[in-house]
């Protein structure tokens, strides 16, 4: 099945009022394991989680041809600018754009503008727009603009350029090769955090005592999390 809603929470038991664990996107697809009334047990394709879902009327045929770009993308009711809707997709959603006017894309019903998605094959340098999601809320079990946790800002920017990455550090940190030492683009690893450098001096993480996605300086993030939660570097990638 594929998510045709612009985001979908997956729990970790059959309750509103279980963690949310994950989240399924616009787009994405995923295996019923199986039914139990109001609720759906399944497994995501990408990254192959496993949680709960509400039942819900999903789409079996979706032909992607784009992926959204942007943090978020606003969908429109006409190719025009003032037909906005309150519909809006996050970075990494994926589309079928059917028919081109202008600098809109038409997607199922909606239209999309142009410079808010690339086409589905695209790739640039993994973590070149990470930057975009400064100051988004954190949110744990959050893959998206409304709300994100450290392993999937990661994650989001993997996939985004069509590569596998797991979702959670537990799992990252033993997929990813290891590098000798701090530098762009390289991956730092705490037990149960992780965090991306923009350089080797400043980094970028979706911070949980922070309640959002902040760009620090290295050392002193480092000496921070060993004071405050008494947790020391477990692995660079």
């Amino acid at each position: 099945m594929i998510s045709n809603y612009p985001i979908i929470n997956i729990y970790e038991k059959k309750s509103l009022k279980s963690k949310i664990s994950s989240q399924l996107l616009f787009g994405e697809k995923f295996e019923i394991l199986r039914k139990q009334n109001e609720w759906l047990k399944i497994k995501t394709s990408y990254d192959k989680y496993v949680g709960y879902i509400k039942n819900r009327k999903f789409t079996k045929n979706l032909k992607i041809t784009h992926k959204i770009s942007s943090l978020k993308a606003n969908l429109y009711s006409k190719p025009e600018r003032n037909s906005k809707t309150n519909i809006k997709l996050s970075f990494c959603s994926l589309i079928s754009a059917t028919e081109k006017i202008k600098n809109f894309y038409k997607t199922g019903k909606y239209w999309i503008k142009k410079k808010d998605v690339k086409p589905i094959n695209f790739k640039q340098k993994i973590f070149k727009n990470i930057c975009m999601f400064t100051n988004t809320r954190y949110k744990w079990g959050g893959r998206s603009y409304k709300g994100i946790d450290c392993s999937a800002l990661v994650q989001l920017f993997f996939k985004f350029n069509n590569l596998h990455c797991p979702r959670d550090t537990k799992d990252q940190i033993i997929y990813f090769k290891k590098a000798k030492k701090i530098k762009k683009d390289a991956i730092i690893f705490w037990r149960g955090h992780v965090a991306v450098c923009l350089s080797k001096k400043i980094l970028i993480h979706a911070y949980g005592p922070k309640k959002k996605v902040l760009i620090m300086n290295i050392k002193k993030t480092l000496k921070l999390i060993e004071k405050t939660a008494k947790l020391q570097v477990i692995g660079i990638r």
